[in-house]
């Protein structure tokens, strides 16, 4: 009997932002969590700020326009 591999989706679900975590759901089910102080931009923002964010890149990515920031999935999934 041969097992399929689980399906990989790299798209951006959700994007979630704390003082200290920025926490993102992808679409396969995985969640990537990493500390917030990583990205000095997002960590300085103002909360209001780091609400501000948008899905780019096809679902693969995320900008903060008022921070000018932008990260990957990829990114993230490498550390």
């Amino acid at each position: 009997m041969a097992f399929s591999a689980p399906r990989v989706d790299l798209r951006i679900k959700a994007v979630l932002l704390d003082d200290e975590r920025l926490t993102v759901d992808l679409m396969d089910g995985r969640s990537i969590a990493v500390p917030l102080a990583w990205y000095p931009r997002l960590f300085d923002a103002t909360p209001e700020q780091r609400r501000n964010w948008e899905i780019a890149g096809g679902g693969y990515g995320i900008h903060w326009p008022d921070v000018d920031e932008d990260l990957s999935t990829e990114g993230l999934l490498r550390g």
